[in-house]
């Protein structure tokens, strides 16, 4: 593993696990403007191993090109819910997050965050001391926005087109897809933190739907320094045969990918000091032990003995990551997660971990990912 030290010293961070990284704010010198795409379910095997192209050509082939393969980058655990809950917030599965809150239940359980940043107790949507990297950024000054595709298609669905969660202790109606509306509370992980929900006006105007993206995009000033982008359930390859007649799966994936990376790419933010990053949410859970392996020393609690259900974590999922900042057509074989991505941009914009993205020794992206920084 290459030293993170280089890294570090040109971001003027403080990375000793936990502990809190200094306030540097966004320069030119390190990415300053953040776009995920999270899609679904899919094994390393399935989308970036050998032979893999064949369906997807487009993320197993020409990404990788475009900047550097995460190849040991691991989920945190089965279903999905709580893999995105871990993405923005550094909470671990609890057994209704891990079972992807059929009814969007209120939590239940102690409400101020232990030691290791976690509550102890069962439920969907996390009292309001929980916070998201959504939280952190906007209190520092920073801007961000949560792109659902095809939430507020259909209303009596979904309930609103922007911020769109069930009622509180209610069924989800949003489990299945219709031929209309592919949208998926359970994809969106801002719906599940009091500290986000609470607020109707502020998140109505920060969750919307994936079309105002286009629009935001024109303009570095209108672009958020963060952006979280999910697809509906036929574009991030959660269904095959989808419910529009689309194929899904993996071409669904490519299709999606390759409309919406390439115009990212050519944005004046992502220009300036961009950085995309595409993964999915777990491993295919399936007869193959790899499909519910941990990476990083992954906690197993308090609410869970085993966050990949099976077995300790998510699975083997990789990532790509795409920047000015990096080399184009490297790999990383150094072993990542959910929570160290969060670390990641946690360190980039300066800010506190939350849960265990301060689990301790956890390793966010160093010189093996940022290979193309000033003096690297």
């Amino acid at each position: 593993m290459k030293t993170l030290l280089p890294l570090l010293l040109l971001l003027g961070l403080s990375a000793c696990g936990g502990s809190q990284p200094a306030d540097t704010g966004s320069k030119a010198g390190k990415p300053g403007h953040v776009f995920i795409i999270v899609l679904e379910n899919k094994s390393y095997a399935d989308t970036f191993g050998a032979g893999a192209d064949s369906a997807a050509p487009y993320l197993a082939s020409e990404l990788p090109k475009l900047g550097v393969l995460l190849s040991q980058y691991h989920g945190t655990g089965h279903v999905s819910l709580d893999n995105y809950i871990s993405m923005v917030g550094g909470q671990s599965p609890n057994t209704a997050t891990a079972t992807d809150c059929l009814a969007y239940l209120d939590w239940v359980g102690t409400t101020t965050p232990d030691a290791n940043g976690q509550v102890t107790g069962f439920g969907c949507v996390y009292p309001p001391a929980i916070k998201t990297i959504a939280n952190q950024l906007q209190d520092r000054g920073y801007s961000w926005k949560g792109y659902m595709q095809d939430m507020g298609f259909d209303l009596a669905r979904d309930g609103s087109a922007t911020c769109s969660h069930p009622k509180l202790n209610s069924q989800d109606g949003t489990q299945s897809a219709t031929a209309s509306d592919q949208y998926a509370t359970r994809h969106n992980p801002f719906m599940y933190f009091h500290s986000i929900i609470d607020d109707q006006a502020n998140c109505d105007a920060h969750v919307v739907e994936l079309a105002a993206l286009k629009s935001d995009l024109q303009k570095e000033a209108t672009t958020p320094n963060y952006v979280f982008i999910t697809p509906n359930l036929c574009a991030d390859g959660h269904d095959s045969g989808c419910a529009n007649g689309d194929p899904g799966g993996l071409v669904g994936i490519d299709d999606f990918l390759k409309e919406w990376v390439p115009r990212i790419m050519a944005s004046p933010a992502y220009q300036k000091d961009g950085l995309i990053l595409v993964t999915f949410d777990e491993a295919n859970l399936g007869a193959n032990a790899e499909d519910a392996a941990a990476c990083c020393n992954e906690p197993r609690g308090p609410n869970s003995v085993l966050p990949g259900l099976f077995g300790p974590g998510g699975g083997r999922i990789g990532a790509v990551l795409i920047s000015p900042f990096i080399k184009p057509g490297t790999v990383s074989e150094v072993p990542y997660n959910h929570y160290s991505m969060l670390k990641s941009i946690e360190d980039l914009f300066g800010l506190p971990y939350l849960g265990h993205a301060g689990q301790a020794g956890l390793v966010p992206f160093g010189t093996d990912v940022y290979s193309n920084l000033p003096g690297a």
